[in-house]
């Protein structure tokens, strides 16, 4: 199929910082191409402190909708006329339609990371997770696990000047489902180890690990993996993180972040266009491993 932009193309994009190892932009406009779409998807870089410049911008210049990824995910909220309860509820926003001038946020990462672990073949439903970070895709995540059943999630983050705000969000998700959601100091080994020792999966949402920092890792002590438990990681860039590596090397089973990224994106393509992305085609082309 021949694919030309035209006078007509609608503009779609990903904002963030960095942004060029991202295979979002192939992902979407060969879907757009599959589907016969004339919309084109680009990547920008874009820092909180360029982010409303960048907004109104695209907002002036008629774009269709864009997403978010590290580290504006929370920053663009203020931004917002309208977001989505379940957007409300993470406090975070990685997805954004445009409407009759109206920027309207959603949240498309805790059903992209949950559709991803059932992609990899493995049920939590019922089960303990501990979370390590608690940016916008840590909070989306924690969001909709608790959403789906997840009995309980040990968040763990370090005790900084959102400590109070991120134990006020856990307090929150807790009293609005069934699921027992604690707060804890990322930089106490002890408890992260009895944590883990206790949950059925190991989940980081944290930016250890990524390129260009791959000698990284959020576990000290890779020995307190145990053989059983299934250890995930959101970074896709490298595609197996050092935290991957431990968990391989100590018998676990892990998938990164791939799959993820993929059905998140497959969401907002469809807050976008309309349409469903052609995933079966997508996964195929950029998500074999």
């Amino acid at each position: 199929m021949n694919y030309e932009i035209t006078g007509n193309t609608k503009l779609t994009a990903l904002l963030g910082s960095p942004v060029s190892h991202s295979i979002s932009p192939q992902m979407h406009n060969e879907a757009f191409r599959q589907l016969g779409l004339d919309y084109v998807y680009l990547a920008f870089d874009v820092t909180p402190d360029t982010l409303k410049d960048a907004v109104s911008g695209f907002k002036a210049a008629g774009i269709c909708g864009f997403n978010l990824t590290m580290p504006l995910k929370v920053h663009i909220l203020p931004l917002l006329d309208e977001i989505t309860p379940a957007a409300r509820l993470a406090g975070a926003v990685n997805t954004v339609t445009v409407k009759n001038g109206r920027l309207i946020g959603h949240t498309t990462d805790g059903n992209g990371y949950m559709r991803s672990v059932s992609d990899a073949g493995y049920n939590i439903i019922g089960k303990k997770m501990t979370l390590l970070g608690s940016g916008g895709a840590a909070t989306a995540i924690c969001v909709q696990a608790a959403l789906d059943g997840v009995s309980s999630i040990d968040m763990f983050k370090r005790k900084n000047a959102s400590w109070d705000k991120t134990l006020a969000f856990c307090k929150r998700i807790s009293s609005e489902t069934s699921c027992n959601i604690r707060l804890l100091d990322f930089n106490d080994c002890a408890l992260l180890a009895e944590s883990i020792s206790e949950s059925a999966i190991l989940t980081n949402a944290t930016s250890i690990g990524m390129a260009p920092d791959v000698d990284a890792s959020p576990i000290p002590d890779p020995s307190i993996l145990r053989q059983d438990l299934i250890v995930s990681d959101i970074i896709y860039n490298p595609r197996e993180t050092l935290l991957l590596k431990q968990a391989k090397k100590r018998g676990c089973p892990c998938f990164n972040g791939l799959y993820m990224l993929l059905y998140q994106g497959a969401a907002a393509f469809t807050c976008w266009t309309g349409a469903e992305m052609p995933v079966d085609v997508i996964k195929k082309k950029y998500f074999s491993n």
